[in-house]
């Protein structure tokens, strides 16, 4: 199949962002910038980071903040997904487009990343519930 997604259900890597930045912004309380670098697009709550993503074309991938034991789970099943490429390995994975990545997998992936970094916030700096 020519075009920008591999199969049907299958993003491609800007497919693959553009979702995780539309789940991100769609959640109560995220702000996003570039504070480590132009190439790094950094969404947080409450001052703590949960998702980027690469604003590389090289390398379209996204990386969330997930249970070791999850990541596990999803770094054995997919080959696309990795241990994360800038934070703590064991808390973080990083997603690329490939065999497996749905749209589903990608936007439950940005908001189990938001709803960990959230219920380790002061119960005062919680955003709103979803």
């Amino acid at each position: 199949m020519n075009g920008p997604t591999e199969a049907p259900g299958r993003p491609a890597g800007d497919q693959l962002q553009d979702t995780a930045r539309r789940t991100a912004l769609a959640l109560p309380g995220t702000d996003h910038g570039h504070p480590f670098t132009e190439h790094l697009d950094v969404y947080k709550v409450a001052g703590k980071v949960f998702l980027i993503v690469t604003d590389d074309p090289d390398e379209q991938i996204i990386t969330v903040k997930c249970t070791p034991e999850h990541a596990r789970v999803l770094v054995h099943g997919h080959p696309s997904i990795t241990p994360g490429r800038y934070l703590d390995k064991r808390h973080w994975i990083s997603l690329g487009p490939g065999p497996g990545i749905t749209e589903r997998l990608i936007t439950d992936a940005v908001e189990d990343s938001y709803d960990l970094v959230v219920e380790r916030l002061p119960k005062h700096d919680r955003p709103g519930t979803r």
